[in-house]
């Protein structure tokens, strides 16, 4: 007797093995049986005739830690079919934090996944935070080591280098978290504290990480250019023995996806390594990206009374003009407030053109009066330069989906998976639906080692997609 039966499916495994006819016997949280199973009873049956059955999509890079802790189901990632969501990417999220960090961590992140003050709970470790989604949630969810955090903990915010005191500290914090069950450790080094780390504090990071055979996931130091940022981040993994993921990879030319891959094949003949990338060129994350680093020094809190001396100001209009984007390619998704949400939608350069105000004054206004609550989409050309990307073996999916119900946000956070199955197989002709459920199942299942996931088989986790 299953508790649920799956009659009549063209089954899809998550291997690149044909697809094949059958039936699908769940008890619990487990698949029992696959095959025919036309004489078994069930207390509900599922008639999925002309239907794929597919392992849960597996989202291994996206900032819904906030959400998973408030929300008994996603709806934008479960029905694309996700089902796994490997968190705490980018080196920065809600854990671990103490009594002194966890208020930056909110003031910090509200761009990205929208949790009040009001709903921290007390929780500090990375175990307590996974133990508060637990239960709570549609999704299953794995976490990584977020370096920022840690790094925050053990030495504050400033971009002195950790000293032998407070690197026992760090080491201490990431095996913690890697016996408790993280995955792997990431970086965001464009972004918050991990922006000072040096090359040879993330080896000795890294290191630590490799004991455990945990993955180091970066969004490397794309500001450096993309080519010199993987090479620090092969460097990384090569002295480290670490195994090396690249997050949301890509790039803004054909010439220059072709060197980037031929850089980690070359890097794949003495390394393990493995990337992610979303099926769009356009990108997204915080305005406050894009504000010079200075700014971070002494902790987020800190941060705005500094963001409106001259000096910063003068350092932010210089940095608006120096980068690789027109303000007219970059548009306002989301902001924190109903007062300034008639924004959305409005690019930079029309926002600083209704100010009448230079450009660097008119953002930090923005940023001031959105308390850092303001979020980006980046234009960054056609979708077909993400193609090579998504046809390499090293792929799997991350979506780097940003969540806000109520912005006008990238339609990565609803669509990744189904253009990954449907417009990149039926259209683009990429590859074939048996890879592309590869790429979103068991590749990044075994690659992040979720044990029992991102395959149909007789005794693993019962994550099913019908579509």
């Amino acid at each position: 007797m299953f508790d649920l039966l799956i009659r009549n499916a063209t089954i899809i495994d998550g291997t690149r093995a044909t697809r094949f006819r059958g039936d699908i016997g769940v008890v619990q949280d487990r698949i029992a049986a696959i095959g025919d199973l036309a004489a078994a009873d069930a207390e509900q049956v599922l008639d999925t005739r002309g239907k794929i059955a597919a392992p849960g999509f597996i989202d291994v890079h996206n900032h819904s830690d906030g959400w998973l802790l408030n929300t008994p189901n996603l709806l934008c990632k479960t029905t694309q079919g996700i089902t796994t969501e490997v968190l705490m990417s980018d080196g920065i999220s809600y854990a671990p934090v103490d009594e002194h960090t966890w208020r930056d961590w909110f003031f910090y992140l509200r761009a990205l996944n929208g949790l009040r003050m009001d709903e921290y709970a007390g929780w500090q470790s990375i175990d307590d935070y996974l133990q508060r989604i637990d239960g709570a949630t549609a999704q299953n969810a794995a976490a990584q080591i977020p370096y920022a955090n840690v790094r925050a903990l053990a030495c504050g915010w400033g971009r002195a280098a950790p000293d032998d005191f407070q690197m026992r500290q760090i080491l201490n914090d990431v095996r913690t978290a890697m016996e408790q069950g993280a995955v792997g450790l990431s970086t965001g080094l464009d972004y918050i504290v991990q922006c000072f780390a040096t090359t040879d504090e993330l080896v000795e990071v890294c290191a630590a990480v490799a004991e455990y055979d945990g993955l180091y996931a970066t969004h490397v130091r794309y500001k450096k250019g993309l080519l010199p940022a993987v090479e620090e981040a092969i460097e990384i993994a090569r002295r480290s023995g670490v195994r090396l993921h690249i997050s949301h990879l890509k790039g803004q030319s054909p010439g220059e996806v072709e060197q980037v891959l031929t850089l980690l094949d070359r890097a794949g003949r003495d390394i393990q390594v493995g990337y992610d990338a979303y099926p769009y060129q356009p990108g997204s994350t915080m305005l406050s990206y894009l504000v010079p680093n200075e700014i971070w020094e002494d902790g987020v809190l800190a941060s705005l009374g500094k963001l409106s001396t001259p000096v910063a100001l003068e350092r932010f209009a210089r940095g608006l003009e120096a980068y690789r984007l027109d303000l007219d390619q970059i548009r306002i998704a989301w902001v924190a407030s109903k007062g300034n949400s008639v924004h959305q939608g409005k690019t930079l350069s029309n926002y600083i053109e209704e100010l009448q105000l230079p450009a660097g004054d008119a953002l930090s206004r923005l940023l001031w009066e959105e308390r850092y609550g303001v979020l980006l989409v980046f234009d960054e050309g056609d979708d077909q330069l993400i193609t090579p990307l998504l046809q390499h073996d090293l792929f799997m999916l991350g979506s780097d989906g940003i969540y806000f119900p109520d912005g006008d946000v990238h339609p990565r956070a609803y669509g990744s998976a189904p253009r990954i199955a449907g417009r990149c197989v039926r259209d683009w002709r990429l590859f074939d639906l048996e890879t592309a459920v590869h790429k979103m199942t068991q590749r990044p299942a075994e690659w992040f080692r979720l044990k029992d996931r991102g395959v149909l088989r007789e005794s693993a986790f019962a994550d099913i997609v019908v579509f």
